[in-house]
């Protein structure tokens, strides 16, 4: 049975753009939804051109009420009924309760090699720790930030003339191949970490 699959942006939505694109053919998943914290996030137009439904529930009509966005927001995903959701640059902090209710079925990318570099920055402060490499990681989600089980991770090399942007730029281009390749994978019920170089 075909997967599924809702992905949350925040922004241009790059990962969410490869994630969908991958979903095609034998693929067990398809996308169902995009939405966004933010109604003017680009990707959420790139999303409708590719012909996905969306959603936007804009966080600061909710003020410093986190409980009251989640609701709206889970209204918006039960309406589409995901088997798995994929948070793909979406750039909110998500309480435990709304976190427990997909436990097991929702997955994030973060910039880093986890457990290394929980939260943001993560390429100034590989940088200045002196690390040889850097990378990303794909894991599943829980209450605690950044700190789910490991589902892939691809490494890249830290040059010695790197600054923060340019590293950025070149672990995008794995996160770009690693998501894909993981989502696939967990859509499969695969939960094996997958390594890629």
């Amino acid at each position: 049975m075909t997967k599924r699959v809702a992905i949350l942006i925040s922004g241009g939505g790059s990962n969410m753009i490869k994630l969908a694109q991958s979903m095609t053919g034998d693929h067990p998943a398809r996308p169902v939804l995009v939405a966004s914290n933010d109604p003017a996030a680009a990707g959420l137009d790139v999303a409708r051109e590719m012909g996905i439904e969306t959603a936007a529930v804009d966080h600061r009509a909710y003020g410093r009420d986190r409980a009251s966005f989640e609701a709206a927001l889970l209204a918006e995903l039960e309406r589409a009924a995901p088997d798995i959701i994929c948070l793909a640059g979406f750039m909110r902090v998500l309480g435990a309760e709304f976190v427990s209710r997909w436990e097991g079925r929702m997955l994030n990318i973060h910039p880093s090699l986890l457990p290394k570099y929980r939260g943001l920055d993560t390429h100034a402060r590989a940088i200045a720790a002196g690390d040889t490499e850097a990378g990303c990681t794909v894991h599943l989600v829980t209450p605690a930030l950044d700190d789910g089980p490991i589902l892939g991770q691809a490494r890249v090399p830290i040059r010695a003339d790197d600054t923060p942007q340019s590293l950025a730029a070149r672990v995008l281009e794995q996160e770009h191949r690693l998501y894909p390749a993981v989502l696939r994978r967990f859509a499969e019920g695969e939960r094996q970490p997958l390594m890629l170089d």
